[in-house]
């Protein structure tokens, strides 16, 4: 079977369930993720997570062992962080203010940045990375070129405490609830990059 990507996360709850290949709201499924353990994690009997017979491949950041208030930036946020990792995950409430500022938790600029809704319907994944500039970036869900305009990040470059929003709907709407994936290059750990493709067999 054909199965939408599922993330979960332990900021939002093992039970809250966000499609990284569509534009749905956040839903609580009981029968996907069940769990996170300090050994890895539970699933449910719901295809998506656990169809007999079907293989699975999971993608698992450790984003540390407790969630935080950060008050870093304009708008307060929930951070769980792993600063040795280069890796947080936030949430947050938008305001609809340009300009509001929101606290990561990783003392070092993120290079990579994935945002959603959580409440929106229709609303992209938007996604910045550091070969785009501060006013560029892509959606996650969808094969699109790279567009620009000020309304995600104001064109603002994250900085080594907070990232910056725009206005809009799209990830600072006024009350909606709002989850950001947040990464940043450790030396000797990970790296953060883009490369030109030159069309040959050996690029």
């Amino acid at each position: 079977g054909t199965y939408d990507h599922a993330i979960f996360d332990s900021v939002r709850g093992a039970l809250k369930r966000l499609r990284a290949n569509q534009t749905n709201a956040e839903g609580t499924d009981t029968t996907t993720l069940t769990s996170f353990n300090t050994n890895g994690f539970s699933t449910g009997s719901d295809d998506v997570t656990n169809r007999n017979s079907s293989t699975y491949a999971a993608w698992a950041w450790d984003a540390g062992s407790s969630t935080v208030t950060n008050n870093d930036g304009s708008i307060a946020s929930q951070v769980r962080a792993n600063p040795s990792a280069g890796f947080s995950i936030v949430t947050y409430t938008g305001n609809n203010t340009a300009g509001a500022s929101v606290g990561h938790g990783l003392n070092a600029a993120v290079e990579f940045l994935i945002v959603k809704s959580r409440d929106q319907s229709g609303q992209y994944w938007h996604v910045w990375h550091s070969s785009l500039a501060n006013n560029e970036y892509i959606y996650l869900n969808v094969s699109n070129a790279k567009t620009s305009g000020n309304d995600f990040l104001n064109g603002t470059a994250p900085g080594s405490s907070v990232f910056t929003l725009g206005s809009g709907n799209a990830c600072n709407k006024s009350g909606d609830s709002v989850v950001a994936y947040c990464f940043a290059p450790v030396e000797g750990y990970s790296a953060i990059g883009s490369y030109t493709g030159n069309g040959s067999a050996d690029g």
